[in-house]
């Protein structure tokens, strides 16, 4: 009797552990994943009350690591950059690199927006902006991106209303303190839901914010390598395809490739059957590229970073969490530039995903699209920002003098040829036949945003 009893124990013992283990694995799947650092909007009200802005940065940076973590599902360092590390930071890279950088930090609560500001040398600052609840912040931010992407309004201005919005609430309340230290460069670090913000087209009523600042998007200070590099003399390793399977053909590659490997910057180009994931590892084995060039469909999907990928020659793709085998911080690239890349835009996981790019992939720096600029649009960019780079060797500020050339209209297509910084040329007969057109509307430069270092 009491031998039956002690089994029936063990079996009620063995069930009950089972149904734990099950319950537990289950729940991870089906709940999202949540930052164990969270601040709330009591640790908010503490902050302000408290003046105790120090420890707001600090639990911000905290919560977006965990944020990136939880999304690529692995440890990508252990927070250690305080806000007075930042500000320390600053400072040198304002020294080496001859510019006046800062840091606003971006988060969206349930009936205010908050905005931190750390400047070289300088303790943090906190400003609230109280017309900015959180819904009515984000249906801005769709309604910008509507705005700028829909092909209907490409000749109107009707992005310039959500465009002035954002800048009042994003950059306004910290101007003064801005001019006053001659800022020149801005890390913009955005929340859930802002990190597809088209950046670049922020208004501030007369002019755009990139006709003032030179602007980068970082996903977390601490999750950015900030070492300075000069990159004038550095070599490119361009490839691309400009014919695909399934998805759409991009005629400018060719074009664009040759262009820059010719005529802009020092380096080799490798087209269509020569674009695989082992030619370029080979290729990076043979001489340490310091700047890689993708011109090719890549995607940030909503789920997993598995979704997520980057376009190669035939059926061969590389997903974001396998994004390591190109072994792009082996030594770290520079740059790392997607030409024809999109984002599924308001989605937090792609969001991640985009944000993340420099994270994942081991580079200093990435340029990429937000959504699929036109195939020659993006060529038209793309051949202004390696002419301004070679002249400007600072990624954020070539960026920003390649936009400005756009949106001031002295880029367009005249008669076959693409007119720009560096005169005309000539273009094949498959998009010579897009006719005369200027890229001045923000659909064709605001996608583009520099990702991580901004020098």
């Amino acid at each position: 009797m009491m031998f039956h009893q002690n089994w029936k124990k063990r079996i009620i013992f063995c069930l009950l552990f089972t149904l734990l283990f099950v319950s537990t694995i289950t729940l991870n799947i089906i709940l999202p994943k949540q930052s164990a650092i969270a601040v709330k909007e009591e640790d908010w009200d503490m902050f302000l009350q408290q003046k105790n802005f120090i420890q707001a940065v600090n639990e911000v940076e905290q919560h977006w690591e965990r944020d990136y973590e939880n999304y690529f599902d692995e440890n990508l360092g252990d927070f250690s950059v305080t806000a007075e590390d930042i500000a320390e930071t600053l400072s040198n890279s304002s020294q080496q690199t001859g510019t006046k950088p800062a840091v606003i930090w971006v988060w969206q609560r349930q009936k205010q927006m908050q905005l931190i500001l750390i400047t070289p040398g300088t303790k943090p600052e906190i400003y609230s902006v109280t017309d900015a609840d959180r819904q009515k912040l984000i249906n801005t931010i769709r309604r910008l991106n509507v705005e700028i992407t829909n092909p209907r309004k490409r000749n109107t201005t009707s992005y310039l209303e959500p465009a002035q919005k954002l800048y009042e609430w994003m950059v306004k309340p910290l101007e003064s303190r801005l001019e006053t230290e001659k800022i020149d460069t801005i890390m913009f670090c955005l929340g859930l839901g802002l990190r597809t913000l088209p950046l670049a087209v922020l208004h501030d009523g007369e002019n755009f914010i990139i006709e003032k600042y030179a602007v980068a998007r970082i996903p977390a200070f601490n999750l950015i390598d900030t070492n300075y590099n000069k990159i004038k003399n550095a070599q490119i390793l361009a490839m691309g395809a400009s014919e695909f399977k399934e998805l759409s053909s991009l005629p400018a590659v060719p074009v664009e490739i040759n262009k820059i490997t010719r005529f802009l910057w020092e380096g080799k180009a490798f087209i269509n059957q020569e674009f695989t994931v082992k030619n370029l590892q080979q290729q990076r084995q043979k001489q340490a590229y310091e700047i890689v060039h993708l011109a090719t469909h890549a995607e940030f999907r909503p789920g997993k970073p598995d979704k997520s990928y980057i376009q190669f020659w035939n059926d061969e793709q590389i997903s974001l969490d396998e994004v390591e085998k190109l072994k792009l911080n082996q030594p770290p690239v520079e740059l790392l530039v997607l030409s024809a890349c999109r984002t599924a835009l308001g989605d937090r996981e792609a969001e991640l995903g985009f944000a993340g790019l420099t994270v994942k992939s081991g580079v200093r720096s990435a340029l990429a699209s937000l959504w699929n600029v036109s195939d020659i649009g993006t060529l038209a960019l793309m051949t202004e920002f390696y002419e301004h780079l070679q002249k400007t060797p600072l990624k954020a500020e070539a960026l920003r003098q390649a936009q400005v050339v756009m949106l001031k209209g002295k880029v367009g297509i005249d008669q076959g040829e693409l007119n720009g910084t560096r005169g005309e040329l000539q273009l094949p007969p498959e998009l010579a036949e897009f006719g005369d057109a200027t890229f001045s509307h923000p659909y064709y430069w605001s996608a583009f945003t520099l990702i991580g270092n901004p020098w």
